[in-house]
C-alpha cells in the first residue's frame, strides 16, 4: 500500500508489511501522545472531521491526534446539523469539504457510504465507521493493543481469540477478523447468538485462508485457553426496534467470577468501547475494573497514536515529526 494520498477506507488495502510499517510510526507517536513532547509538524494542515452517526471516542480521538501533530479541526456530528438534511448528494457535500480540508475523517449509518463519499472527494479520506460494514482504524488499533499487551515482538501467528456479542452488526469485529486473516494459523471462538452469528462471508474467508473458526453460543467453554476474550456491545441502533435489541441484551456477560472461573490469569480483556453498563445489559462488568488485564482503556489511548500515523503516513510527514518538536511546559501526570 502506498499511503501517500492514498484514501484509507477498508482493511483489504493492508498487507502485513503495511501493519508493521504503521505500528512502526505509531511507537514513535508515543511521547506526543503521551505529552511528553509536541510537535508542529501538520501546522496549518485542517482535518475536516464528518461524523454522520454518534461517537465519542473515535470522533475525539481523530481530532485529538490531528491536533497533536499541530493540525486544526474542523468538524460535523450529525447529518441534522449538515446540508445532508436538505437533500445534499455525498458527491456535492465531499466535492465542497474536500475543498475546505487537506485529509478528511468521515463515520456514517449506510454500508459503502465512505466510499462512495471518497470517490469526489479532491483528499485522502480515512473510513471512521461505515453502518456495519468495517472499522478500519479501529481494527489498527485493536491488533495495536493485542501487540502490546501480549509483548508480540513480530507477527501474530498462532494466535488465540474468543470473539463475543453481536457479531453480525459489530463492524469493529469485522475488520479485526480481515486483518488478523492476513497471519497464520490464528484460532477464531466466535461466540453470539444464532441470529447474530458473524457474516458468512467473513467466516468462509477465515477458513479458506486456513484459520480455525469454531462457531458457539457457549461463552464460558470459548472462553477457556484463549490469549484474548475481545467483547461487543448488542449494535441496539441497528435493529429495527428497541424491543428487537432488547431480546440478545444481556445474553453474554463477563465478570469477576467467570473470568478466575474459566479464563487464564494473564488472558487479556477488550471492548471497542462504549460498554453498555446497564443493568439489563451489563456485557464487561464494573468488578473488573481493576484487573491487570483489562486492556479496554489501554486500548482506546492506543486509537491516538494509531490515527496519528495513520494522518502522517498518508500526509507524508512521518520522516519529519521530530523535527519540529519541543517540550511540554504544562502538567501532564497520567499516571493513572
Amino acid at each position: 500500500m502506498n499511503f501517500l494520498g492514498s484514501h484509507i477506507l477498508s482493511i483489504d488495502q493492508f498487507d502485513t508489511n503495511d501493519v508493521e510499517t504503521l505500528f512502526s510510526v505509531a511507537d514513535q507517536m508515543q511521547p506526543y501522545a503521551q505529552r511528553e513532547l509536541k510537535t508542529r509538524v501538520l501546522e496549518g494542515a485542517i482535518l475536516g472531521a464528518l461524523f454522520f452517526e454518534p461517537s465519542t471516542r473515535t470522533r475525539i480521538s481523530f481530532g485529538c491526534a490531528f491536533n497533536l501533530l499541530g493540525g486544526q479541526v474542523r468538524e460535523t456530528t450529525a447529518i441534522k446539523a449538515s446540508a445532508l438534511a436538505k437533500g445534499e448528494s455525498l458527491y456535492d457535500t465531499a466535492r465542497v469539504i474536500s475543498g475546505y480540508s487537506d485529509i478528511i475523517a468521515m463515520r456514517h449509518p449506510m454500508n459503502g457510504s465512505v466510499e462512495e463519499f471518497s470517490r469526489a472527494s479532491r483528499v485522502p479520506v480515512i473510513n471512521a465507521g461505515d453502518g456495519s460494514a468495517e472499522h478500519p482504524s479501529q481494527a489498527l488499533l485493536d491488533l495495536y493493543t493485542i501487540k502490546k499487551e501480549l509483548k508480540i515482538n513480530q507477527g501474530f501467528d498462532g494466535l488465540n481469540i474468543a470473539m463475543v456479542g453481536d457479531l453480525k452488526f459489530g463492524r469493529t469485529v469485522h475488520s479485526l477478523c480481515k486483518l488478523l486473516k492476513l497471519y497464520k494459523n490464528i484460532s477464531f471462538t466466535l461466540v453470539s447468538p444464532g441470529e447474530l452469528k458473524m457474516p458468512e462471508l467473513i467466516v468462509e474467508d477465515l477458513r479458506q485462508a486456513g484459520h480455525k473458526v469454531i462457531e458457539t453460543e457457549d461463552m464460558e467453554t470459548a472462553l477457556h485457553d484463549k490469549h484474548t476474550v475481545y467483547l461487543t456491545r448488542i449494535q441496539e441502533e441497528r435493529f429495527s426496534s428497541q424491543e428487537e435489541a432488547n431480546i440478545y441484551r444481556g445474553r453474554f456477560r463477563l465478570n469477576q467470577s467467570i473470568y478466575t472461573a474459566h479464563c487464564q490469569p494473564n488472558t487479556v480483556i477488550m471492548h471497542p468501547l462504549p460498554r453498555d453498563s446497564r443493568a439489563e445489559a451489563n456485557e464487561l462488568d464494573n468488578d473488573l475494573n481493576q484487573h491487570p488485564s483489562l486492556a479496554i482503556f489501554r486500548q482506546a489511548d492506543n486509537g491516538v497514536v494509531i490515527r496519528m500515523a495513520m494522518f502522517a503516513l498518508t500526509l507524508g510527514v512521518e520522516n519529519d515529526i521530530h523535527k519540529t518538536s519541543s517540550e511540554v511546559h504544562w502538567y501532564t501526570d497520567r499516571r493513572f
